[in-house]
């Protein structure tokens, strides 16, 4: 006989779901819309602001789930490469981002997970690429990588404190 799963659990595989969409058309936006003031290959990271959510409010682990699946989708629309620097990126970041929350508990802040989860994803996806083309003159735009890194972990931080509001009337816990 099957077992039946709890509203709980329907309730939150819904929610992963969903940001899962969310994190998809976020994604999408930021590859149809340049910034013509940032470096070539620069994004805001739009995306990380439902990881972002998911660690902070939902589960740790789901916030891996999203950066996985986020991955797989990478690799069936846009090809093998960039489904590992997504993933190298993604799994560096939020694994940056769970420690400072545990070493740090309440006492940080969305902006230095931000900043520090945006700083790291290009240092994974820096350290892909450099070696999966074994090219270690790509380290020279570590600057600028840097730099990126402060400005899109600060801007996903504002949005994400900008939407919070809005997050918290849906009741998604």
């Amino acid at each position: 006989m099957p077992q039946r799963m709890d509203s709980a659990k329907i309730r939150y595989m819904v929610l992963m779901g969903l940001l899962f969409a969310i994190m998809l058309v976020l994604s999408y936006v930021e590859s149809a819309v340049q910034f013509p003031m940032l470096a070539p290959g620069i994004k805001l990271g739009l995306s990380n602001i439902v990881v972002m959510y998911s660690l902070f409010f939902l589960k740790k682990s789901g916030a891996l789930v999203l950066a996985v699946l986020k991955s797989l989708f990478v690799l069936l629309t846009r090809g093998l490469v960039a489904a590992i620097l997504s993933f190298c990126g993604g799994i560096l970041s939020i694994s940056v981002m769970i420690l400072l929350m545990l070493l740090f508990k309440e006492r940080i802040s969305y902006l230095v997970t931000s900043i520090a989860g945006a700083i790291f994803h290009n240092l994974g996806q820096l350290t892909a690429i450099s070696l999966l083309y074994t090219n270690l003159l790509l380290w020279t735009y570590l600057p600028v990588l840097l730099v990126a890194g402060v400005i899109a972990g600060t801007a996903t931080a504002a949005l994400l404190k900008t939407t919070l509001s809005v997050l918290g009337k849906l009741n998604l816990k």
